[in-house]
């Protein structure tokens, strides 16, 4: 619903102090009249049409289509008795502001056809009054036409552009709780086995500290170890999530391919620019795990790492000349890169042999921008 406020219509080409001249002007043709009864009826139909226009943009029900007939009705009698025709442009305003396309289609003929209808009557009945504003009029007629389509479109627009800031609102709250529980669930596996570990062995080491004090000694070095192994990984993993420019993990891949002596190829810039942060942060995770399956499960001697950046997307491969891997084969690794591509709608597909295998990453670039009606 429009806002009383709204009465002056905004954003229809026209400027707001012709608007204004627009409100003040019915005065000017009223007091042409030299009679006291017709200026005292004029000023009272302007008041009327005013009011009832204000009342129709703040009415929610059936009630707007009276307010909007009556001021039909003011217009026409103010285009016959004073030559003012310019109220039909305010009712072409309210009326491209209308919802409904039922609604909008009915009053739109209705109200074409009376004001064309008027304004040729006026013309007949009435020559001298009207003939010298001939330019005006032809121009107010266009208006009646157009102004009614182009207010209810932009309208649809508008409301378009705010449930895409809505649903854009709502994917953002999806992603952070994807990520919360990405979180949750990287710390209980980092974690929950590690601490019910070292609470098994503390247990463990409290029965034995008074009957086999060298045992109970060997179970707190387990624990030093176990606890310094959580500290690294909790570390790891809070490091992941500051943020990993693929630059920087390019550097440390080829420092872990070079240290498993395994020769490394790269093709291809790291540097990315048109790839938003979180999916740059993706693809270097994934980078980094791919990486990991090669140095522990390839058993390869070269690996070869081709990134590529288009307007659509950004394309990471990873292929090595090791054993290859079955394509039954979901481990851990794996599955945590597909499950966080498909956080930033991208895909991992695997192409595996005896004579090594191949890693397609792909992310998607997505390029982001950032009036309620009548009846």
């Amino acid at each position: 619903m429009q806002k009383w406020y709204h009465i002056i219509p905004k954003n229809t080409g026209l400027s707001l102090y012709v608007w204004l001249i627009f409100c003040g002007l019915p005065f000017f043709f009223i007091f042409r009249s030299s009679s006291v009864v017709e200026i005292f009826l004029g000023i009272l139909l302007v008041l009327l049409f005013f009011l009832s226009y204000r009342l129709s943009f703040i009415s929610k029900s059936s009630l707007v289509y009276l307010w909007v007939s009556i001021d039909m009705v003011i217009s026409i009698v103010m285009t016959i008795f004073f030559g003012y025709i310019y109220f039909a442009l305010f009712l072409a305003f309210f009326i491209g502001n209308v919802e409904r396309k039922a609604g909008f289609v009915t009053l739109y003929i209705v109200h074409l056809v009376t004001s064309i209808a008027t304004i040729t009557l006026g013309f007949f009945t009435h020559f001298s009054m009207f003939f010298p504003q001939l330019p005006f009029i032809i121009i107010s007629v266009l208006g009646i036409i157009l102004l009614p389509f182009s207010m209810y479109f932009r309208n649809k627009r508008s409301k378009l552009e705010g449930q895409l800031a809505e649903a854009n609102k709502q994917i953002a709250e999806l992603r952070v709780t994807e990520e919360r529980e990405r979180i949750a669930r990287d710390l209980h596996d980092t974690l929950g086995q590690k601490l019910s570990l070292i609470g098994l062995k503390s247990d463990l080491a409290g029965k034995l500290i008074r009957v086999d004090g060298d045992k109970a000694k060997a179970e707190l070095d387990d624990i030093r170890q176990t606890a310094r192994t959580a500290l690294n990984e909790v570390r790891e993993m809070v490091s992941d999530m500051r943020g990993a420019k693929l630059t920087d993990e390019i550097i440390r891949v080829k420092q872990m391919l070079s240290a498993a002596e395994i020769e490394a190829h790269l093709e291809g810039s790291p540097e990315l620019h048109r790839t938003p942060l979180l999916a740059e942060n993706v693809l270097s995770m994934c980078l980094k795990e791919a990486i990991n399956n090669v140095v522990k499960h390839s058993k390869a001697t070269k690996c070869e790492i081709g990134i590529g950046e288009s307007s659509d997307e950004v394309r990471i491969k990873v292929e090595d000349n090791g054993v290859g891997i079955s394509n039954s084969y979901q481990g851990n690794g794996l599955q945590g890169m597909r499950e966080r591509l498909e956080f930033v709608n991208g895909s991992l597909e695997i192409n595996s042999s005896s004579t090594g295998t191949t890693l397609h990453i792909r992310v998607p670039v997505i390029q982001q921008k950032q009036k309620e009606g009548l009846v």
